[in-house]
């Protein structure tokens, strides 16, 4: 079954209200974060540390507010980082659904080819570079496109329109530029 992007979109909303209701606003970049801080964790066992007062840490980012992000380091099975995993585990399970992936799913888009040529890699170095500088700028800004844009708007946030209508009107302008080809 293949949803239409109406149907998507709907359900993707009543999922961002029931967070928002039940949980929290939907939010997974600082979950990057926290999974560097594992990893770094690993390698310095000094990188955090449990105080009287909760945790603390030597990075002074993991260790702002707090000690909030050191705490989730030390304790990752928390509900942002199981949502995070349940994204990536549920798109599996979708993908499989749809009976997997074949080849002509990960080759170029007829749009890409156009543009670009026919390079499956060039494609998927281009993804990883832009996947790069969003989650860059999502942590500049305090949090990224879920958080802002659709947390941010459905809770009717002044920094979740203003983030919106920035993005749009950086994104539209390098499309064009970028897509200049019709494929």
């Amino acid at each position: 079954m293949i949803l239409n992007w109406k149907t998507g979109g709907l359900l993707l909303g009543v999922v961002f209200f029931m967070a928002v209701f039940l949980v929290k606003p939907i939010g997974v970049s600082t979950q990057f974060v926290i999974l560097d801080g594992i990893i770094g964790d690993v390698v310095n066992s000094e990188l955090v540390t449990q105080t009287e007062d909760g945790y603390a840490s030597t990075n002074a980012y993991l260790d702002k507010s707090n000690g909030k992000y050191a705490k989730a380091v030390s304790n990752p099975l928390n509900y942002s980082f199981v949502f995070v995993l349940a994204m990536m585990a549920g798109a599996f399970i979708s993908a499989m659904l749809r009976g997997g992936v074949d080849a002509s799913e990960r080759s170029v888009s007829a749009l890409w080819r156009a543009n670009f040529g026919d390079s499956v890699w060039k494609r998927h170095a281009a993804a990883f570079a832009g996947g790069f500088i969003v989650l860059y700028g999502a942590r500049l800004a305090g949090g990224c496109t879920s958080g802002h844009m659709m947390s941010g708007m459905m809770q009717s946030s002044l920094s979740g329109y203003m983030f919106t209508a920035g993005a749009f009107l950086a994104a539209i302008p390098v499309a064009m530029m970028m897509y200049k080809k019709e494929a």
